[in-house]
């Protein structure tokens, strides 16, 4: 008896699997909205031995419905509860002084769906007082389970680099761009973020420091607001200023810890920009 499409595709999902294929992107786009004859229309390059089809000729279709009013009334109510939540943050963050009172606002502040899958809070370490501000994108599952940030294995390589240009956690103070696990570690969306940054903003604004340095490329885009890789941004200067702050403060950006563990040919490069970094920090 031949072999059946279903155990066609689940051999050939073995194959991928032990070839190391962890992306599910074909060389070619597909139109999933024609129907499939066969494996072959399914994944048109996982069967070499059958012969190409011919492209189908394209079928004009009918211009789609109108939104419904109840699907434009939700996606309505889910932008303004966005913006509810952000000027929320904005209101509850600017009337804190000190970083006890930010800690404490945060850990009520329930407009940020995080708050309610994550286990912790994760506020922030160091010193309150601190020269230097490191800002990271988000808490993982070790920093989840302690409530502190950078505590797993990427941790402990910052450690090591500040450890490197003679810093610690004693004389440094260290956060991310958001307070709150995300569910499976998956990216934060705009507006998780975008809550998340008055908070953030004001802890910089708070402690004052001398150096501001995004680790990595969310959180330099969030802190810089400039859409370029961490590859093009690491090693340049930038002043970081918000409308509270009396004067504007040097920052910069380094390769995550995490994407030095993943790539350690980039640890010739952080340690040129950490040195950068030490320079600068003496020069004040």
């Amino acid at each position: 008896m031949p072999d059946s499409p279903i155990s066609d595709a689940a051999a050939l999902l073995r194959w991928y699997l032990e070839a190391g294929v962890d992306e599910a992107i074909g060389e070619y786009p597909v139109d999933r909205t024609q129907p499939c004859e066969s494996i072959a229309d399914f994944a048109p390059l996982a069967l070499p031995k059958q012969a190409e089809k011919p492209a189908r000729t394209p079928v004009e279709r009918a211009p789609p419905s109108p939104a419904s009013p109840r699907r434009t009334a939700t996606a309505g109510a889910a932008a303004s509860g966005g913006i509810a939540a952000v000027e929320s943050a904005v209101s509850l963050a600017a009337r804190m002084s000190t970083l006890d009172e930010l800690r404490e606002a945060l850990a009520g502040f329930d407009a940020c769906p995080l708050s309610a899958t994550a286990t912790h809070l994760v506020f922030g370490d160091g010193n309150p007082q601190a020269r230097v501000v490191l800002i990271g994108e988000a808490p993982g599952a070790e920093e989840d389970r302690r409530g502190l940030p950078f505590v797993g294995p990427s941790g402990r390589l910052l450690d090591k680099m500040l450890a490197s240009i003679g810093l610690d956690r004693s004389n440094v103070f260290i956060t991310n761009t958001l307070f709150w696990r995300p569910p499976g570690n998956r990216s934060p969306t705009s507006t998780e973020v975008a809550t998340c940054m008055p908070f953030v903003e004001r802890i910089i604004e708070i402690i004052d420091p001398r150096l501001l340095v995004a680790l990595g490329g969310p959180a330099a885009v969030a802190l810089l607001g400039v859409a370029e890789s961490v590859g093009r941004l690491r090693g340049r200067w930038f002043a970081y200023q918000t409308p509270r702050m009396p004067r504007p403060i040097v920052a910069t950006a380094l390769f995550h810890p995490a994407y030095l563990l993943r790539s350690p040919a980039q640890k010739r490069l952080a340690w040129r920009d950490l040195l950068a970094i030490k320079s600068r920090i003496h020069e004040d």
